[in-house]
This record gives structure tokens, C-alpha cells and sequence, in this order.
């Protein structure tokens, strides 16, 4: 039985596994990030934790998913602004610990991978995820294989403008797809709505306290009946849609995955924007639906992910 090690860094843990060629996670482990410290000293570190996840056994790769911008084909994390790293050269450092071939990614397209290999997506050979979080991040799998783009710069899904000038976004541009359809814009988007109703449900929801308000708030009041709350709902499904539907029509995805704390809500929020998006997609209802389906593989899918990128 083959084994492989996936390494997903975050800024404040890196996480690892041990795993067999069929997705069986056969141990885990998870160290401090510590990102202040020079970029030898993380290295180490995670070299240290490849050596120990894999207690002298053979293994033949090991597969890394780093945020930021990745420069794949050389192994090199170009920049990340939380670990404060610029052209670090991660696979040459962790290949002369691990002594095996070692592959980097950018974290989000990992978790693509991830989750077309072993989890919501394999039975599709084209399909891209969408993370709903902070921000919006994804990945692109086409063919059976990662779509990263020039230099690693490809499947910035959440910087796609869906409303010209719109609401400003951290990268500096305005009405990027992650100011609308994040789970931070529903949480916007909601507040906003109770301030300007002040006998919604969702004051009670969230005990009178706007700091209380999360991704759940609107969702929950909508079923309740709250007429407030549904129109937040519809908002909000209304610019993933959009957003999706530009996935699709680029790339003829044949599934398209969701991931983030929003997918809670299960078929709340699936159910609608099949529909929207197979009515609105290029070609309408000609040809074969496309899927929209939550991510199965949660925390591990970073993980699973990075050691696929080493797996034949």
C-alpha cells in the first residue's frame, strides 16, 4: 500500500497527514504555525512534522497547500502577506528533510483537489469549488487535473467583479464577487437589513445584539416566516448565483462544490441556486444539469488535497 503525507499551513497551524492511495487518513497531526519567525524556522519545523507523521515508514511524496501566491511548477510560495514569506522556496526545503518528491500548491485549489478525488466531486471529472468564508476562495479541477494558471495566479474566484463599482473590496478593487457572497457580506447584508427594520425577528434572533449576528441568522428567521430575513436570503443567493453561473459559463464546470460554514444550511441553500443556475447558465436547460452540492470532506480536504498533488 502506498503512502503519502499532505501538509495544509494556516497562519496560526499546519496541519498533516499520513495517508494510503485510497484517501484513508491513517494518522494526523498539527503543530503551531509560529509566522512571525523566519521562513528556515517554519520550515523546519514542518519538515520535523513530516518526519514524525510518518514514524520511518515509507512513504512517496509529500503534497503542501500553502495560502498565498504559489508558483507550483518550481515549488516556491511567491508571497503570503500573513507568513510574511516572498519567493520561499518550500519544496526544496522540505525534499532535503523528507528525502522524497515534494509538490506545492496554493490551499484553496489543494482543497479543490481534495475534494474531487475523495470527496463531493468524484464523480465528475470538471467541476470547482467555492469556499464561503472570510472571503470567497476555490479551485478549478479540469479533467481530472488542477487548474492553477500562469505563476499559480488562476482561480482567484472571489476577485471576479459581479457588480461594477460596487462595495470595495480588500484587494482594492470594488464589487468583487467575495463582498457579495461571503459569509462576512451575508453577515453585512443582514445587519443592514435589521437596521432597517427594527421589528424583524432577527432582533430577537440575535438578542438585541448586532455583534451576535452571524451566518445563520438570516436562514433561520427566513423559515421561521421573518418577511425581512427572506429577502436578505434571496439578496445573497441571488449573488452566488451570479457569481456561480460565471464559473460555470467559463469553465462548463459539470458540478460546482460549496465549502464554508453558509453550507450548514444544506438544501436552504443548494436547492434555489440549482435551479437559478440552470435556468440563467449559458444554454439555460439544454444539455446536463449542473450540480451544486456542499463539500464533504471539511477540515481534511486541504490535507487530502495537497497529498494528492503527489499521488499518481
Amino acid at each position: 500500500m502506498k503512502k503519502y503525507v499532505g501538509i495544509d499551513i494556516g497562519g496560526t497551524a499546519v496541519k498533516g497527514i499520513l495517508v494510503s492511495e485510497d484517501g484513508t487518513i491513517l494518522q494526523k497531526s498539527s503543530i503551531p504555525t509560529l509566522a512571525t519567525r523566519p521562513f528556515e524556522e517554519v520550515a523546519a519545523s514542518i519538515g520535523e512534522q513530516i518526519v514524525s507523521l510518518t514514524g520511518g515508514e515509507r512513504i512517496e511524496g509529500v503534497g503542501v497547500g500553502c495560502p498565498g501566491m504559489v508558483d507550483g511548477a518550481h515549488g516556491v510560495i511567491v508571497y503570503n502577506n500573513n507568513l510574511y514569506w516572498k519567493d520561499a522556496p518550500l519544496a526544496d526545503a522540505l525534499r532535503q528533510k523528507a528525502g522524497v518528491p515534494v509538490k506545492v500548491a496554493n490551499d484553496a485549489n489543494a482543497a479543490c483537489l481534495g475534494e474531487c478525488r475523495f470527496g463531493a466531486g468524484q464523480a465528475y471529472s470538471d467541476a470547482a469549488l467555492i469556499t464561503l468564508g472570510t472571503g470567497v476562495g476555490g479551485g478549478i479541477v479540469i479533467g481530472g487535473k488542477l487548474f492553477e494558471g500562469c505563476n499559480g495566479r488562476g482561480a482567484e474566484i472571489g476577485h471576479m467583479t459581479i457588480v461594477a463599482d460596487g462595495v470595495p473590496c480588500t484587494c482594492g478593487r470594488k464589487g468583487c464577487f467575495e463582498t457579495y457572497a461571503s459569509a462576512t457580506a451575508l453577515v453585512r447584508q443582514t445587519v443592514f437589513a435589521m437596521l432597517t427594520d427594527r421589528k424583524s425577528a432577527m432582533w430577537d434572533y440575535a438578542q438585541g445584539d448586532l455583534n451576535k449576528v452571524d451566518g445563520k441568522t438570516s436562514f433561520e428567521c427566513a423559515k421561521a416566516g421573518d418577511g425581512t430575513a427572506q429577502r436578505v436570503i434571496d439578496a445573497y443567493l441571488h449573488y452566488l448565483a451570479e457569481g456561480i453561473i460565471n464559473v460555470v459559463n467559463i469553465f462548463g464546470s459539470q458540478a460546482v462544490i460549496l465549502g464554508g460554514g453558509v453550507c450548514a444550511q444544506g438544501a436552504a441553500l443548494t436547492d434555489p441556486l440549482k435551479k437559478y443556475v440552470n435556468a440563467n447558465r449559458y444554454g439555460g436547460d439544454r444539455g446536463e444539469p449542473t450540480a451544486v452540492v456542499t463539500a464533504k470532506l471539511g477540515n481534511d480536504a486541504g490535507c487530502l488535497g495537497a497529498a494528492s498533488l503527489v499521488m499518481a
